[in-house]
């Protein structure tokens, strides 16, 4: 995986231009209503989604895999953010927590053992009644059933991009017990859930 975004990056620099998704300018308000004032964004790349946070005064802290890509944000942002060098799989990189979290279009590149793992890890850095929201890919997509089928609704497109395909079933066996509360659609360059979390909104056995 790192090969394969170092790869990327060293061949497009800012592959995705610097216009944030909608799904950062969607959820840039939905901190602003809840008060957030500062952000873990793992998987932050070049910090085009970080870009609407910075510019309402939000603090963003984010986790790069990608050297190259943190250079570029630096480039960009400079001291404007912090970032750990490092794989998202290896959380957490520090005791801090944050009010809020947002995890764009990640979590679906990882096996089932890296999602529980990054769900769970993303959960216990918030503080208490913090918000953690991610984008995933869902079944509507066009690539979905294409490529080689490495295990259920899990396919590599290409060398290197393994993708696991989300319905609303998955979105609530992975989520349900870290605070999920809404599941909305988003259109990106594919269709896209945004899920949304809330600290200490955990299901009560019965």
């Amino acid at each position: 995986m790192t090969e394969f975004w170092e790869t990327a990056f060293n061949d497009k620099k800012e592959m995705w231009g610097m216009k944030p998704a909608q799904s950062a300018e969607l959820i840039k308000n939905f901190f602003i209503e809840k008060k957030i004032k500062t952000i873990l964004i793992p998987g932050i790349g070049y910090g085009r989604n970080a870009q609407p946070f910075i510019e309402n005064d939000i603090e963003v802290t984010g986790i790069e895999i990608s050297q190259t890509a943190i250079d570029l944000a630096i480039e960009h942002f400079g001291n404007d953010l912090t970032i750990h060098h490092g794989s998202v799989t290896e959380m957490p990189f520090e005791n801090k927590k944050y009010d809020g979290i947002f995890c764009y279009a990640l979590i679906h590149l990882l096996d089932s053992e890296d999602r529980k793992k990054l769900i769970e890890d993303c959960y216990n850095q918030l503080n208490e009644n913090g918000y953690m929201v991610f984008t995933a890919i869902t079944k509507n997509s066009r690539q979905y059933g294409l490529g080689k089928l490495i295990n259920k609704d899990r396919y590599e497109i290409h060398k290197g991009a393994k993708l696991f395909y989300y319905d609303e079933k998955s979105v609530k066996t992975e989520f349900e017990k870290y605070g999920l509360f809404e599941i909305t659609e988003v259109e990106e360059n594919q269709p896209m859930f945004l899920i949304k979390c809330r600290k200490n909104q955990i299901k009560q056995q019965t």
